[in-house]
């Protein structure tokens, strides 16, 4: 069946993810290749001191989302999109969504950016022993109960990004296990949340005397495969306004984009992993057996199925090389005519390959906000470069590249130096691998370690989400998630690996001894620059 007929007879499957910079939808067809595709790009905005995306925005996103999708079908198929065999909806994990008993959203969406929480997060980590992370909803909420908002009383239902859209689409109030597990710790063996931080949050709280229970605001846990509603009247007319979307569409849990980076790189088994990098960078190896102690670079989340996940999460990769391209093409466009639609990233990154493997000496910081593995609660973007240093535009760029995979190789040390984590593959996806070889090979000099990358790098979580929606209506062999994705969707393609040069490893190693120098400098334009 080709693409047309696929999309004709309500076989194809639709994925759709919420990113940082962009919403992106993917339709897939029943051999999971992706046959089209529609984008939003959007920013957060800092309102208050706090990053956020209104509600508004997040509605007019989806909708412009999914009319650019369809403009891709007709455009390429001549077809209407009537019936869709399931969707996924996935975005950026964590935060804070907090709603009345009526529905309406108590306080603008605070996103997993915020690092306001650090007094909440240390006093839960301590009461739990366990690392709660800045980001996560549980921080966010016992955050406000610190400061004492006055939305807090009224809370009738938290959830995610994620868990919002999908619930307004099938009015179920659900949530992914992996997504979940950014919300409160989840156990194992219950794939539940944790009862037992459940029940000491509750203590903690008790003489404020609020109208809530924990466990009575928090989503339905779902594992991978688990019925979770279905489109409604509404909710289609929420996501096509044009009204060609006919209702009953089931859906897939939803799911944080950790999780379905995870699918989209077939890495959800023990012993594999991957790294997405994008506007924010992380890296996720399934474990083995638990960690011998509570780490504040390492968050313990889940993969989809529910199998415990060691997560480096970095809010800083690419924001900062993006605003760099972004000048030097203003400067060319300043400096005479030249071709706009040029690859000036992969210009640019290429160019990088030619550059000293320690930079030359420079160093560059890609904080736009703050870097809680290197213990900033705030961020200043820097450059840093000593009089004798090698200043070229080769070590500049490579200096940008290695600057945003720098905490995430910190954070990855503690793992494999300190725990002994075992690993027998990792793969690369996001913005940061859309260019060949270049970030492959820096990240494989970081790590120490070769990397794998698919020729869906640059489809990330939409198309994992669409796996996901995929299982859940396409697996009639009951297979588990890592055989499903093993035998039917990869079906043994690992991608294309490169393994770590040793002058890059030592390259790396130098530049981030330099880089660790320089934190006093960084501290010090915290302070200085508001």
């Amino acid at each position: 069946m080709d693409a047309r007929q696929t999309i004709e007879s309500g076989k194809a499957v639709l994925g759709i993810e919420f990113g940082s910079t962009r919403i992106k939808a993917v339709l897939v067809d029943e051999d999971h290749i992706p046959v089209a595709q529609g984008s939003y790009e959007w920013e957060n905005q800092l309102v208050d001191g706090l990053w956020t995306y209104s509600k508004e925005v997040i509605w007019f996103g989806l909708q412009q989302c999914y009319a650019d999708l369809r403009a891709d079908v007709r455009k390429r198929y001549g077809v209407e999109i009537e019936h869709l065999a399931a969707i996924g909806i996935s975005a950026m994990m964590h935060g804070y969504m907090p709603f009345n008993k009526e529905g309406h959203l108590l306080v603008p969406f605070r996103t997993w950016r915020n690092t306001n929480t650090g007094p909440a997060a240390a006093e839960l980590s301590k009461l739990f022993v366990y690392n709660i992370p800045l980001r996560w909803s549980i921080s966010h909420l016992y955050q406000a109960i610190l400061n004492q908002e006055a939305h807090v009383e009224s809370i009738g239902y938290l959830t995610t990004l994620a868990g919002y859209i999908h619930w307004k689409l099938t009015g179920e109030k659900v949530l992914g296990v992996g997504d979940a597990s950014g919300m409160l710790p989840v156990d194992p063996v219950t794939g539940d949340y944790r009862a037992d931080m459940v029940e000491k949050f509750e203590a903690l709280v008790a003489p404020k005397r609020f109208r809530w229970k924990l466990h009575k605001i928090l989503p339905r846990v779902l594992q991978a495969g688990e019925p979770a509603g279905s489109l409604t009247v509404t909710g289609a007319k929420r996501l096509d306004v044009s009204g060609h979307l006919q209702p009953g569409v089931p859906l897939c849990p939803p799911e944080g984009d950790a999780g379905t980076g995870m699918v989209a790189t077939n890495a959800v088994k023990p012993r594999t992993g991957n790294v997405s990098a994008g506007t924010s960078s992380f890296s996720m190896i399934v474990l083995e057996k638990e960690l011998s102690r509570p780490n504040g670079m390492i968050d313990i989340v889940t993969t989809p199925d529910g199998n415990p996940v060691a997560m480096v999460h970095c809010n800083n990769c690419t924001s900062e090389l993006n605003a760099w391209v972004k000048m030097i093409r203003e400067s060319r466009q300043l400096l005479g005519p030249g071709d706009d639609g040029a690859d000036i990233y992969g210009t640019l990154y290429t160019h990088a390959l030619e550059g000293d493997p320690d930079c030359g000496g420079l160093v560059a910081f890609n904080y736009v906000s703050g870097e809680p593995v290197t213990g900033f609660a705030e961020g200043r973007p820097l450059f840093v470069r000593g009089a004798s240093d090698n200043f070229t535009l080769a070590n500049f760029f490579r200096a940008q590249l290695y600057g945003a995979i720098a905490v995430l190789k910190i954070g990855n040390d503690v793992l494999f130096n300190e725990e002994h984590v075992k690993v027998d593959r990792i793969t690369g996806h996001g913005g940061l691998f859309k260019t060949p070889v270049v970030g492959q090979r820096f990240l494989a000099a970081a790590l120490n370690s070769p990397i794998s990358v698919m020729e869906t790098a640059g489809e990330g979580g939409a198309w994992g989400i669409a796996l996901l929606a995929s299982f859940l209506v396409n697996n009639g062999a009951r297979l588990s998630l890592p055989d499903f994705l093993d035998k039917v969707v990869f079906a043994g393609n690992a991608g294309t690996e490169i393994a770590p040069d040793p002058a890059d490893v030592a390259g790396f190693e130098a530049y981030l001894a330099n880089y660790r120098a320089a934190f006093p400098i960084e501290e010090a334009a915290v302070r200085c620059k508001k």
